[in-house]
């Protein structure tokens, strides 16, 4: 199809949803985004997904925001105080805050909020098994009673990642964190307008006027005043590289999150501003279903760390510069406090598959159907995909590459099924770098198995000891020696495999600047 009949079609499209509000949206300020994939799940807390995550920023607000050096401030909070050793925290809520359908934010509200979201994140589970109470005393205080002083209390609120703890009505709040909130309703810069939702196409998101960003703060990351600066943001949903290329250039979009790897030099040269917003890059893991064959077997799975090339996957992703992508990844973001490279010799040595098929035979693997599923509209999935089929069939498996757009991978990976009821046995995605910095946020470092929720779920009791043990290390030094040994164990137990590090950057036209790092935000852009 041609782009200029393409983008007609998808046009026309969003128009009849948008009719209503044409008048309106003519001569408003709009932001024109193209996001990395569609938006298929709106609830944050049920999914992992990115564009969920980037999605939720825009609805909802949190308690506490965090900067680009990962240091937690109040955001909704006014404050917070801590009594009785640490085991008594207070957070107080800012005056006027109010949910996009006019009622007031109030203490309860945000009480349900953590308690869905510590159900299913990582870092908020962590934070739930130490807490006591979780009550609201009154309308503007939410009070934690805690088993012991638990010092990353504000930075698990503002953990700025997927399953971030977005604030919700309570009645929002207290569905189950297992079934999906399709209503959305939050207080944050912009509102979600369902009526002009087009899946497959378009998403809306309007203006909150009702909004008070603080009065204080830098603007950082998910820090500091949030100022909506746009009337309305679209987010324009064209999966072909060429065609996304072709509408920025042109001026149709003003800004394209992920573009591909060999669209770089084309952009760069049509004077479109390139750029990568967050340093700490993705980190590509290869995650396994370990209730289902052959990956329940942790022999099985230690077999593949032989056959995985880390190179490869950057290659694939990032092409010939070496500067876009980091191989020698293991469980920690590389350069930063915690890496290391102890226990890493199954992924560093030389690849030898014909030692792998004998490690796998003597595993057990007796020839057994592999579901993949593979991403076919992101493009960073899409090329670990490729790579991990190839791998796994020239390791010897028997694998079915399933393709699908990203929606449906990421509602077919909660599957907790037999292949044959629609499960699967393994899936490549990734995580942002700053999600890997230490085991406090590291969803793929859990070992806490099916009752843990997270995709995958892996057992491994010592992992969770060593966690465990890491949030009561009393220095840097002694985080470092746990850090060390929760690596050696994951080359043991395999909960999944780090695949490399690549850097995304991201295409905006020389008007539009104020662009937030780190991920997709919308707050504090300007169009000049």
């Amino acid at each position: 199809m041609k782009r200029r009949t393409l983008l007609q079609g998808f046009g026309a499209s969003a128009a009849a949803l948008a009719a209503p509000n044409l008048a309106a949206a003519q001569g408003s300020r709009v932001l024109k985004f193209i996001p990395q994939s569609d938006l298929t799940v709106l609830d944050p807390i049920w999914t992992t997904a990115y564009v969920t995550r980037n999605h939720g920023f825009l609805v909802f607000d949190t308690l506490f925001g965090s900067d680009g050096a990962f240091k937690a401030s109040p955001q909704m909070a006014e404050g917070m105080t801590a009594e009785n050793d640490g085991k008594l925290v207070r957070i107080t809520l800012r005056s006027g805050l109010k949910f996009h359908d006019g009622s007031p934010v109030l203490a309860r509200d945000c009480v349900a909020s953590i308690k869905r979201w510590g159900a299913r994140d990582s870092f908020g589970q962590t934070l739930m098994a130490v807490t006591d109470e979780l009550t609201a005393p009154d309308d503007k205080t939410i009070q934690f009673k805690l088993k012991k002083r638990f010092a990353l209390l504000p930075d698990a609120l503002a953990k700025s990642s997927s399953n971030f703890c977005a604030i919700m009505p309570e009645r929002l709040a207290l569905t189950d964190p297992f079934k999906q909130v399709t209503e959305m309703v939050g207080s944050g810069p912009y509102k979600f307008k369902a009526d002009e939702r087009n899946v497959g196409h378009l998403v809306v998101y309007e203006r909150n006027a009702a909004y008070v960003p603080r009065a204080n703060g830098v603007s950082d990351c998910t820090a500091g005043p949030k100022v909506a600066n746009f009337d309305r943001v679209e987010w324009h949903v064209i999966p072909d590289g060429s065609t996304a290329a072709a509408a920025l250039q042109s001026g149709e979009v003003d800004w394209w999150e992920n573009p591909t790897g060999d669209m770089l030099p084309l952009l760069r040269k049509a004077g479109v501003t390139v750029t990568v917003q967050d340093p700490t890059g993705l980190i590509g893991c290869m995650r396994f279903n370990q209730l289902q064959p052959p990956f329940d077997n942790p022999a099985i799975r230690r077999a593949i760390l032989g056959a995985v090339s880390q190179e490869d996957y950057g290659i694939a992703i990032a092409g010939d510069d070496t500067s876009m992508y980091s191989t020698g990844v293991g469980v920690f973001t590389p350069g930063t406090p915690l890496a290391s490279k102890a226990g890493m010799e199954p992924l560093l040595g030389k690849r030898d598959y014909d030692k792998v098929k004998r490690d796998l035979a003597a595993a057990g693997y007796k020839g057994e159907r592999v579901v993949l599923l593979a991403p076919t509209d992101l493009n960073v999935l899409k090329m670990q995909g490729d790579i991990a089929g190839d791998m796994l069939k020239r390791a010897g498996l028997n694998v079915d590459v399933q393709a699908m757009d990203w929606g449906s991978v990421v509602g077919r990976r909660v599957n907790k099924g037999p292949i044959d009821k629609g499960g699967w046995n393994v899936a490549c995605t990734f995580w942002a770098g700053g999600d890997q910095l230490n085991p406090a946020g590291h969803t793929f470092l859990r070992g806490n198995g099916e009752a843990g929720g997270n995709w995958g779920w892996p057992n491994s009791p010592k992992l969770e000891e060593l966690r465990n043990a890491w949030f009561d290390a009393p220095d840097l030094a002694a985080q470092q020696k746990l850090a060390q040994d929760m690596q050696v164990q994951v080359m043991q137990d395999v909960p999944y495999i780090p695949l490399s590090q690549t850097m995304q950057a991201t295409a905006f036209r020389k008007d539009i600047t104020n662009v937030p790092n780190g991920f997709a935000m919308f707050w504090n852009v300007r169009k000049s």
